[in-house]
């Protein structure tokens, strides 16, 4: 069954691409047609392209792994954080560090930091500093929840990164592919397809568009998620029912 179908990309204008003047040549092959100045992407080749997407993510998920959502720009930010945090995803939308996959451990020490100013806070340790210096703290603390809250449980590098509008978050494109990361991104008419390993043809700049390849990929994520809950469930229980005869003869001896 499809992920999503052609109306609803359509009402959602997922089909509208950029101006020709500004096209990269490579999207050609998604493109249907030029209306009034403007690429019209073929949203038959972004069903299929979803559900191809989709299925990797499922089953990314199913292992236990994460993926990492990116999306900056204002028209998508709200949406990620929102999608992102329903299936317990980690995310960036304000600012991408410089280094964050390719320095990862850097990034670690700073979210570390964040989690040890709150450690100090609680237990009194700051208690005895000046109005100034409790400041001074406070914001450097919200400066770090701002950049890198939303990331604070990611301990490892993620297993995939998906990516809203590859041309604006080039810088993190370019570190998965130095990491040998797989890339998902909504690719529009403007942008080059060439390093990203599933391509999702569509409008990246409007809100209900993010929304909708959004909505369809991280359900698919969250039936990887109960999936593997189940396959864990599943596993448990067989063990235990392996475990009941060692129980009974161990009971029967405590018992003679």
């Amino acid at each position: 069954m499809s992920r999503t179908n052609f109306d609803q990309l359509l009402q959602a204008g997922c089909h509208f691409g950029h101006l020709r003047r500004k096209w990269n040549p490579a999207m050609a092959p998604y493109i249907f047609m030029e209306r009034n100045g403007i690429h019209i992407i073929d949203l038959n080749k972004t069903v299929a392209k979803v559900d191809e997407a989709a299925e990797a993510l499922k089953e990314i998920a199913k292992t236990g792994k994460k993926i990492l959502f990116v999306a900056t720009k204002k028209q998508a930010k709200d949406a990620v954080a929102e999608k992102a945090a329903s299936i317990n995803m980690p995310y960036v939308n304000e600012r991408w560090a410089g280094g964050m996959l390719t320095n990862f451990p850097t990034i670690r020490k700073a979210v570390k930091k964040m989690t040890n100013i709150d450690k100090l806070l609680n237990d009194g340790t700051f208690s005895n500093l000046s109005k100034r210096e409790l400041l001074q703290i406070s914001r450097q603390r919200a400066k770090l929840e701002k950049n890198l809250g939303s990331i604070a449980d990611l301990t490892r590098l993620p297993s995939a990164l998906f990516v809203v509008d590859v041309m604006k978050e080039h810088i993190a494109v370019k570190e998965a592919n130095r990491l040998g990361i797989p890339v998902f991104g909504i690719v529009d008419t403007n942008s080059d397809p060439k390093n990203i390993d599933y391509v999702i043809p569509a409008n990246d700049d409007a809100k209900d568009s993010v929304e909708a390849i959004l909505s369809a990929v991280c359900g698919a994520i969250a039936e990887g998620l109960e999936e593997r809950k189940a396959e864990k469930a599943d596993d448990k229980a067989a063990a235990e029912q392996k475990d009941q005869p060692k129980k009974k003869a161990a009971r029967k001896d405590e018992a003679e």
